[in-house]
């Protein structure tokens, strides 16, 4: 292993801590990871992340003059971008879908850098259209879901113009599972990295006594953004067995002006931590305190919570989406009908079988540590860079 590397990796993504998000979280750990191996390594997000270039943003209009004027001060070899539409000021045209586009096209339509792009969103057109669903009924909240379901019904075809475009200037795209790459193929598989926090584990008894939940119940976790994509309107409908608690922990979403009315005060068997966004160890501790993941999503491409769950030994229960089947498939959770009965039935199957889940989440979890996520990197930069004679090394 050499000291020095002779290549540069710029890291994007306007999500960047102290900013909150799971996008911000995941890059932040590749580049921990990254750097733990030597690879010289930078970052441009938002204005106010503690990153090494900043004044990127989800709402500004020129995120791809912005990144230009950085590579041309950094010259690095190679960008790798975090590609999640919200975060470059995605605009959907709602009379003509041509318009529709993302801060950072241009910048992929004219850089001569080599670009890795990994793509965090990628849907078929059924769950493209679930992912708008705004709850409510007022009337206003009636035309903005009709407004919403027609910008969205004629840009489907732009939503994948878009990822396609990016894809075909990038060196080399990745994606987080099977299910996204058969609707982006020629993308490589890497998966979500997940580990303890500073790889410590911590006893579920503890991690209940830290946060004061109660020791001797059996706990199913719902954490997240609060958005309708993610099923919360299900959270209250489940009916659980005596012993079981359904444990809330949710975030105010950045990008988007859903109203949620969730309302779990006395609620049986809910307990709601009401803590908004966690810390690393906290949200370590918290899924050390909790026996099953619940994710009653109605529109996913994707799921960061499910793999920190799997990193940290807990299997899942998910609503029957391709991303979670793949998963289910490989008996690390379990996926039913997105109903409260499918989900009591569910749990009750999880429950009943929970060693053999545990056991083939804590074989799977090996794959996640991120370490590993960070060779699997290292290899794609240095392909790239090899490819035009430049040298990375680990």
């Amino acid at each position: 292993m050499r000291n020095q590397t002779t290549g540069k990796v710029l890291i994007v993504s306007t999500e960047y801590p102290p900013m909150q998000g799971g996008i911000g979280r995941y890059t932040n750990n590749l580049v921990k990871s990254l750097r733990a191996f030597n690879i010289e390594t930078f970052v441009a997000s938002n204005s106010e992340g503690l990153s090494d270039y900043t004044g990127l943003s989800p709402t500004s209009k020129n995120n791809s003059e912005i990144l230009l004027n950085i590579t041309k001060e950094l010259k690095p070899d190679i960008v790798h971008i975090q590609h999640e539409h919200a975060l470059y000021n995605f605009k959907i045209d709602p009379l003509i879908p041509a318009r529709t586009k993302t801060g950072l096209d241009k910048f992929y339509a004219i850089s001569n850098i080599p670009i890795v792009t990994t793509f965090h969103t990628s849907f078929n057109f059924s769950t493209w259209m679930d992912s708008i669903l705004i709850e409510g009924t007022e009337d206003k909240l009636r035309l903005r879901f009709l407004y919403e379901y027609w910008s969205h019904l004629i840009n489907y075809s732009s939503f994948l113009r878009v990822n396609n475009f990016a894809k075909s200037k990038s060196s080399k795209s990745i994606v987080f599972s099977n299910y996204m790459r058969n609707l982006m193929p020629g993308c490589e598989i890497i998966y979500h990295g997940s580990e303890p926090y500073n790889s410590i584990e911590i006893e579920q008894r503890e991690a209940r006594r830290r946060l004061s939940l109660p020791e001797n119940a059996r706990i199913l976790l719902a954490h997240g953004f609060l958005t309708a994509t993610k099923g919360w309107d299900i959270i209250k409908n489940v009916e659980l067995p005596e012993e079981w608690k359904i444990v809330v922990n949710y975030s105010k979403n950045h990008y988007n002006r859903q109203i949620i009315n969730l309302n779990l005060k006395n609620k049986k068997n809910i307990i709601n931590l009401e803590k908004d966004y966690l810390s690393e160890e906290e949200l370590s501790l918290l899924f050390f305190a909790s026996d099953i993941v619940f994710l009653p999503y109605k529109a996913a491409s994707g799921s960061g919570i499910m793999f920190d769950g799997l990193g940290h030994g807990k299997p899942f229960l998910a609503s029957d989406l391709g991303f979670f089947k793949e998963f289910s498939d490989l008996k690390l959770g379990l996926t039913v009908k997105r109903n409260s009965r499918s989900f009591t039935q569910g749990l009750k199957i999880i429950d009943k079988n929970y060693e053999e889940f545990q056991s083939n989440v804590k074989e799977f979890r090996k794959t996640l540590k991120w370490d590993n996520i960070a060779k699997k990197h290292i290899q794609i930069y240095e392909n790239i860079l090899n490819a035009k004679n430049i040298e990375i090394a680990i």
